[in-house]
């Protein structure tokens, strides 16, 4: 085969998805139970369907020009984004989002360390620079980011406060909830000392709300959970509900500021006109429905951990769960993958996030009995991989 990957591709030839379900090339139909961490609300909803069909704006429009959608879109973000965002930067995904927030506060600060938490956050030199401790090796010329490892628990927080106290930290940056780490949630302690150490200090608070955001966790932006003011907000993923390629970095004014007069962020491609439509169209009818699709991602949340809990794990399992996103914990190497395979041949799609986690994110919109036969097909499959699960 010619197309590059960094693993090998999993066994399903996808030709087609509507609502929970995908479908391949043979007509086989799988329950959608990872979404890839965007479809919140599914495939093919049918505003999102009609905007595509009925668009007839131009295929491009040249950075340099306006576009009033972008203006549109632009606004709308700004309004109910956490924080106070003053501008809205295009980017195609959340890694170009990424990198366009820890360019602005190098120059914004004239700093160039930073502070995350051990986890990913894209695939750009800068994102892998605030990502895994790992990638240093690989790649060792990353932009300096020193790494909060452990429980974000208040001790912690005191000990990433007193760092910042230092002065010469340009930017921490942290998923609300730290999803690549198999959802590992501070506690509001540690975020009220990162946060409230960023504000004096001059050190540019950035929350990554890519995989978070838009009703994944039960709120609107999982930053409501802990009370957050970022000074610079990066969205992808959910943001378009996986309908489009499109990512935003929303950031405060005095942080655009320096961004539009000590240096322009370009983009070639970002926010092409049809993808504002498609993304416009998806918010638009999110924000109408955002309390039953809230209340319905929560209601979904208290059957599937019940359901877990019911279930003959493995020994010494560990779920952690917020909203419609579910990460479960082995503790011997390679059974999640071979979990997830298993589920694949039953028709269920789950993702294995490393050796030892698979995590679950079906769509709001799932039924009550594809979520039921989804679950189902997962009990079994712990059954079929761990023969005597219970003894072990």
């Amino acid at each position: 085969m010619y197309l590059g990957r960094d693993v090998p591709a999993r066994r399903i030839n996808v030709k087609s998805a509507k609502g929970e379900n995908l479908f391949d090339v043979s007509g086989k139909k799988y329950i959608d139970f990872s979404t890839n961490w965007c479809g919140i609300l599914g495939w093919s909803l049918p505003e999102v369907q009609s905007a595509r069909k009925n668009f007839l704006g131009p295929t491009y429009v040249d950075p340099n020009f306006s576009y009033e959608p972008w203006e549109e879109l632009a606004k709308l973000l700004i309004s109910i984004a956490p924080g106070k965002m003053g501008k809205v930067f295009r980017a195609t995904g959340g890694t170009e989002a990424v990198e366009i927030a820890l360019q602005a506060a190098i120059l914004h600060t004239k700093r160039s360390k930073f502070i995350s938490p051990e986890g990913y956050h894209g695939h750009s030199l800068a994102a892998l620079s605030v990502g895994f401790s790992h990638y240093k090796d690989l790649f060792p010329h990353l932009w300096p980011c020193e790494k909060v490892k452990g429980q974000l628990d208040r001790k912690i927080g005191q000990k990433v406060a007193n760092r910042i106290n230092k002065g010469d930290i340009a930017a921490y940056i942290s998923e609300p909830f730290i999803f690549n780490n198999g959802l590992v949630e501070p506690s509001k302690e540690y975020f009220q000392l990162v946060q409230e150490s960023c504000k004096k200090y001059g050190t540019v608070f950035i929350i990554d709300e890519v995989a978070t955001g838009f009703g994944r966790t039960g709120k609107m932006f999982a930053s409501e959970y802990f009370d957050l003011f970022p000074d610079i907000v990066c969205l992808g993923k959910g943001l378009t509900g996986g309908n489009a390629v499109l990512g935003a970095t929303l950031m405060n004014q005095k942080l655009a500021k320096t961004m539009e007069f000590e240096f322009s962020y370009y983009s070639t491609f970002a926010w092409q006109p049809l993808n504002v439509d498609i993304t416009l169209a998806y918010l638009k009818y999110f924000l109408k429905n955002k309390q039953s699709i809230l209340g319905k991602v929560n209601s979904l949340n208290l059957i599937i951990n019940k359901r877990l809990l019911s279930m003959n794990l493995p020994s010494g399992s560990t779920i952690r769960s917020k909203g419609l996103a579910t990460f479960i914990e082995f503790e011997r190497d390679g059974l999640a993958k071979k979990i997830a395979d298993k589920c694949l041949e039953n028709g269920l799609v789950i993702e294995a996030l490393n050796e030892r986690v698979i995590d679950i994110f079906p769509p709001a919109i799932i039924s009550n009995r594809n979520l039921n036969r989804g679950l189902d097909i997962l009990e079994k499959s712990f059954i079929s991989s761990i023969p005597f699960a219970g003894l072990m």
